[in-house]
């Protein structure tokens, strides 16, 4: 046998050095790589790792925002001799909170959220805080089921509703939302699931109904129950600009068999506290079923967003009521941004927090001038069928975004009732602002 020599003989030892190392990273990726054939095919053990011995990696955080409402024009039938407190001017920290959010074991989340500020005023001046808001366990990626959710936590109806407050436009949500035709926090258990290109989601909980965020306990044999469900469609998404142009579509409906057999409908312009302007009154009622529609367009910098809801009261002592509402704004990014959208996130699709393309900072090396979003929205509820009137509510303002956590907003509202409603015909105005930030 021949040997080479010399340059000859090196050239040669580093050409098959070189081909051994190629033909071992092809093994080594042929390894690694997952099986093609059916998934009852086991895949090889160096891919699958158990992560259900994760332990919690846990985050704490918080939330403030600290609210002044100026009421500029009450209208006198509302501040006269017949009407409660409440047209005063206020500050008050609207919302002060601390969470804590954690991921481990696999699949598993949680997120516990205790609230420190103080109830409603001429409500539940006995109520002392704190109270609780969410406190629940989810299981992610079941298949065929997807998201499992047990504990205290939004009711998944409605896209303003499970739009967290800290991501509204408003400082409050829309007259025929919160507290009239939502659920809010309830404790319960509830499935999320979303095809692959999370374009379709669907939503369905049960929980007891209306147990108070303070007490968190009903002792009684008639617990009261709530069943609701949610589908969303996405029919245009723009990928490659990650949602900034895209049409939300969605429905969803709301049974509530009533724990006391009491139903009310009632609203306050647009503000945490204050007297309210339209109330049925307590309604002898056994139960009631809430239907509603979504639709939500991201156009770059401008966003309409809308929501229509109507409710059917089985009324105990008569013939069943229908009662009705809806609401519909536009808000505009003057800096160019566009309102952030999740296809599949915390309670589903919803909603999600603002990024401001440069934040709010002012030094002497520079400065930014974060975010700045115009917006308006009318609100509407209807119940005539109860003998109380109508209510319409328009507001305009602006928010200024200083980072994605740290904003400060500005409302003007303006209620408007009919001669139904509690206080008669009624026009008044409200200058809202609020300091908001979270971490």
């Amino acid at each position: 046998m021949h040997l080479p020599t010399g340059d000859t003989a090196v050239a040669d030892l580093a050409e098959r050095v070189a081909e051994l190392e190629h033909e071992l990273k092809s093994r080594k990726v042929a390894d690694e790589k997952p099986s093609s054939g059916t998934s009852s095919e086991r895949m090889p053990a160096a891919v699958w790792s158990d992560d259900s011995i994760k332990k919690w990696t846990v985050k704490l955080g918080g939330h403030v925002q600290l609210d002044y409402i100026n009421w500029a024009d009450a209208d006198s039938a509302i501040t006269g001799p017949a009407a409660a407190p409440g047209t005063k001017d206020y500050v008050e920290l609207r919302r002060l909170r601390l969470a804590a959010n954690g991921t481990g074991y696999g699949q598993f989340d949680f997120r516990l959220q205790m609230t420190l500020e103080p109830e409603t005023v001429g409500e539940n001046d006995n109520v002392t805080s704190p109270g609780i808001k969410d406190a629940y366990l989810s299981m992610n990626d079941i298949p065929w089921l997807g998201r499992f959710r047990i504990g205290n936590f939004f009711v998944p109806f409605s896209l303003e509703q499970v739009t967290n407050d800290t991501m509204g436009t408003f400082l409050e949500r829309s007259i025929p939302t919160q507290g009239v035709f939502t659920g809010e926090r309830e404790i319960g258990v509830a499935f999320y699931n979303a095809t692959e290109d999370k374009n379709l989601t669907w939503t369905y909980g049960a929980f007891f109904d209306n147990i108070s965020d303070s007490l968190k306990e009903r002792i009684d044999d008639n617990q009261g129950l709530r069943l609701s469900g949610r589908v969303t469609w996405l029919p245009y998404y723009d990928e490659e600009s990650n949602g900034r142009y895209l049409v939300h579509l969605g429905a969803g409906v709301l049974y509530t068999d009533d724990q006391d057999n009491k139903v009310r409908f009632r609203a306050r312009p647009q503000v945490h506290e204050g007297p309210r302007l339209i109330d049925s009154g307590s309604l002898d009622a056994s139960h009631l079923t809430t239907g509603n529609v979504e639709l939500a367009v991201v156009w770059g910098p401008v966003t309409v967003q809308s929501e229509a809801f109507l409710s059917r009261v089985n009324l105990l002592a008569s013939d069943p009521a229908t009662v009705g509402g809806a609401y519909a704004h536009l808000s505009y990014f003057l800096t160019g941004e566009n309102r952030m959208y999740d296809r599949f996130g915390q309670h589903g699709a919803q909603f999600t927090r603002n990024v401001p393309k440069t934040n709010f900072f002012l030094t002497t090396d520079g400065c930014g001038w974060g975010a700045w979003e115009a917006k308006a929205r009318w609100s509407y509820l209807n119940l005539s069928d109860v003998s109380q009137g109508e209510y319409n509510d328009f507001t305009v303002g602006m928010n200024w975004y200083w980072s994605d956590r740290t904003r400060i907003m500005f409302d003007w509202i303006h209620p408007v009732t009919s001669s139904q409603t509690i206080f008669g015909a009624t026009k008044s105005n409200l200058l809202a602002m609020r300091f908001d930030f979270n971490w």
